[in-house]
């Protein structure tokens, strides 16, 4: 690894080259340059394309994996009604919940509320060699048992919406902490020159469980904000104003894009803000996606088989059926890191009826990314991650639902190096609590990272006089679920 990748680039920026140019920063100034050797002016970007190479120059880790697409179950899906089965639940259903289990605990939305047992509302069958036990309201992702690994020992921190998205993402609650994605990018660099290196696309089910998704979610936190996730448009042009207006054509276009950057590139001699040489890459990245974007989403190429299993009924349209079609077309492309954020979890009220909906939505098209990726050999390098950002409680909750559980959840891995087949960890009889190789969210990231080539204890940013990872002060690789 380069000995700069831990430092400000606010400070790397005050090279040998800079204090002799300017004579502005003073003989400390200097010093400090010199201990930052040659090559702090950043030379993990590539001078003739612009592109970024990432801070690693080589694998930390044997490299399972070059791509992670992270399916984010937004709301936090029922570990019970999908891959969790409780059969010690289902028997006690309606009866008095153990007080014992609960009791001096929060709990989000039913405190001092008197707590019955509510059973799994579907039922679970085993399938495929290994056995896995998943619902019947997952027929699809049943029929990928044999390559997933489900983990049902996760645990987190938060027990509201939004900090524990920002948990699940960047390991921490508080602002300003840089996204899992914009860490592989500042780590790895991507594949690609014309396309954003980490890329976000939304869907949504209609009027069920649908709770928002902060942008903050795919920030780049204190790193350049040239590593933040871009939010595409998952209906109609995935990227507003991609075109040229009328009147101006490609050369034209080229020459303003040029001029701007040469300005850019003169002011950039002069100061050491790292968002300069962030808005002259992203000028360049602008450009290329003008060409890009539009052969991106056109899906006239796609046979009618894949539509089909997929279950897209119209690409574009806004569907996660269409969005996971769409992340294929990325992972080929180079993008290191895609998220697709589903609404549609957060079941407090009638959950039979609204998991039947938004399992219909999101089902299918899982499995189909997994079997598509398969037979074109992309799967063994391209991590899959699915789930929430916590899991739902064992009680009834209104009109039977269930309110936020962050004690044990569940989650599932496919490809990308990972051990399939086997389910791994346990949450107690009532699915309450993980008791069995409990599992955090950094030791999630850690090993996930692992999985990338990463070390988690050495890919560090240098902040507020600290070196800053995205695991904090935590996190343990699991060997048990790495092929």
């Amino acid at each position: 690894m380069k000995a700069q990748h831990s430092r400000d680039p606010l400070i790397t920026a005050l090279t040998r080259r800079s204090f002799l140019e300017q004579g502005s920063y003073g003989l400390g100034a200097l010093a400090l340059a010199g201990l930052m050797g040659p090559d702090a002016s950043g030379s993990e970007t590539d001078s003739t394309s612009g592109q970024w190479k990432g801070v690693i120059d080589k694998p930390q880790t044997p490299v399972k994996t070059n791509r992670v697409i992270h399916l984010c179950m937004a709301g936090g899906p029922s570990q019970f009604e999908t891959l969790d089965w409780k059969p010690e639940l289902k028997r006690l259903h309606g009866q008095p919940f153990p007080d014992s289990l609960t009791h001096g605990q929060q709990l989000a939305q039913l405190q001092n509320t008197k707590l019955l047992a509510f059973g799994p509302v579907t039922e679970f069958r085993k399938h495929g060699q290994s056995g896995q036990e998943v619902s019947d309201y997952l027929p699809h992702i049943a029929s990928i048992a044999d390559e997933i690994a489900i983990i049902r020992s996760l645990h987190t921190e938060q027990i509201n919406h939004d900090p524990a998205q920002a948990f699940m993402n960047s390991g921490a609650i508080v602002k300003g902490r840089p996204s899992m994605g914009s860490w592989l990018l500042y780590g790895l660099g991507a594949e690609t020159r014309n396309l954003p290196g980490f890329i976000v696309l939304m869907s949504r089910t209609a009027g069920v469980g649908a709770q928002p998704v902060s942008a903050r979610q795919w920030s780049a936190g204190f790193l350049p904000s040239r590593f933040q996730g871009v939010l595409f448009q998952s209906r109609g042009e995935a990227v507003h104003y991609v075109g040229n207006p009328e009147g101006v054509c490609q050369s034209t276009q080229r020459l303003v894009v040029d001029e701007i950057n040469r300005l850019n590139g003169l002011r950039a001699e002069g100061s050491p803000d790292p968002e300069l040489l962030t808005r002259i890459s992203q000028y360049e990245m602008a450009f290329r996606m003008q060409s890009s974007v539009p052969e991106l989403t056109e899906f006239s190429g796609e046979p009618k088989y894949l539509l089909e299993l997929y279950g897209v009924k119209e690409p574009g349209d806004g569907s996660f059926a269409s969005n996971c079609l769409l992340a294929r077309r990325l992972a080929e492309r180079g993008v290191r890191f895609i998220q697709l954020y589903h609404r549609g979890w957060d079941h407090h009220g009638d959950i039979a009826k609204n998991m039947e909906i938004v399992a219909k939505e999101t089902d299918q098209a899982c499995a189909a990314l997994v079997k598509d990726l398969k037979q074109r050999g992309m799967l063994e390098d391209t991590l899959i991650i699915w789930g929430g950002e916590f899991g739902r409680l064992p009680t009834n909750q209104g009109s039977v639902g269930r309110d936020h559980n962050p004690r044990g959840f569940t989650m599932w891995l496919a490809g990308g190096g990972s051990k399939g087949g086997q389910m791994y960890g346990a949450t107690d009889e009532f699915g309450y609590n993980a008791v069995e190789n409990r599992m955090s969210v950094p030791d999630l990231h850690a090993t996930c990272l692992h999985l990338l080539g990463i070390d988690h204890l050495k890919l560090t940013f240098r902040h507020m006089s600290r070196d800053m990872r995205l695991t904090d002060v935590s996190g343990t690789v699991v060997k048990d679920l790495i092929a």
